[in-house]
C-alpha cells in the first residue's frame, strides 16, 4: 500500500486532514485499515511575512524542505492545502501533490454546481489560484466582500490556528455564507483545511 504525505501548515488544519485520510481509508478498505500517513509540519510563523509581501518563492522552498522530508519518508504522493505558492515558479518538487484547487472545482462541476462562494485566507480568496481553477472547470466563482474578508481571515489565524472555536464566528461565517447565497451561489468552497473545523454542512 503506498504511503500518503500530509504537508500541513497549521497544526489543527493538518490534524484534521490526517484524519480524514484515515477515516476516508477505513470507509474504502474496512475498519482500523490505511496506508502509511507520514505528517511533516514545519513552523508557519517564519512563511507569514513572505505571504504578506507577496514572496511565494519563499513559502515554496519552505513546503519543497516539507516535501522532501514526506519523500524520504517513502511517500510517492503528498497533499497539501498551498496551491497558491506550490504553483510558484521553482525548482520540481520531490514528489507530487494534490491540486487541491482543481479537485474542488471538479467536484464543483459534478455535482451541478454553477457559482461557487470562496472561503479561505486572504491570500486564497484574493489570489489566481482558484479563480483559474474553477474557469477552466467553466464555472463561476464569488468572494465575498473586502470586509467580510478581512473578518475571515482574522478567525483563521487568530483563532482556529490556535485551537479556538467561538460561537460569535460562527455566526459570523454562516451570516458571510447567506450572503452569498443571496448573490446567487448554489455552494460555497470551504478552502482552508481549518474551517470544517467551524463549520459542518449542517450549520
Amino acid at each position: 500500500m503506498q504511503h500518503i504525505g500530509v504537508l500541513a501548515h497549521s497544526a489543527d488544519g493538518g490534524a484534521l486532514r490526517l484524519l480524514e485520510a484515515v477515516r476516508e481509508s477505513a470507509r474504502r478498505l474496512g475498519a482500523h485499515q490505511h496506508p502509511e500517513i507520514p505528517f511533516s509540519l514545519l513552523p508557519m510563523g517564519a512563511v507569514l511575512e513572505a505571504y504578506d509581501r507577496g514572496d511565494l518563492s519563499e513559502v515554496r522552498a519552505q513546503l519543497a524542505r516539507t516535501a522532501r522530508r514526506l519523500a524520504d519518508a517513502g511517500c510517492v504522493f503528498f497533499v497539501c492545502p498551498d496551491n497558491i505558492a506550490l504553483e510558484a515558479p521553482g525548482p520540481p518538487l520531490p514528489l507530487p501533490g494534490l491540486h487541491i484547487a482543481e479537485i474542488v472545482a471538479r467536484q464543483a462541476r459534478a455535482e451541478g454546481r454553477r457559482r461557487v462562494g470562496l472561503l479561505g485566507t486572504k491570500w486564497t480568496m484574493t489570489g489566481p489560484v482558484y479563480p483559474a481553477a474553477f474557469a477552466r472547470a467553466g464555472l463561476e466563482l464569488r468572494t465575498p466582500p473586502a470586509q467580510d474578508r478581512a473578518l475571515i481571515d482574522d478567525v483563521i489565524f487568530k483563532e482556529l490556528c490556535l485551537g479556538e472555536l467561538h460561537d460569535r464566528s460562527r455566526a459570523a461565517y454562516v451570516s458571510i455564507i447567506e450572503d452569498l447565497q443571496r448573490a446567487g451561489c448554489d455552494a460555497v468552497a470551504l478552502c482552508c483545511t481549518e474551517l470544517p473545523l467551524l463549520l459542518t454542512p449542517e450549520v
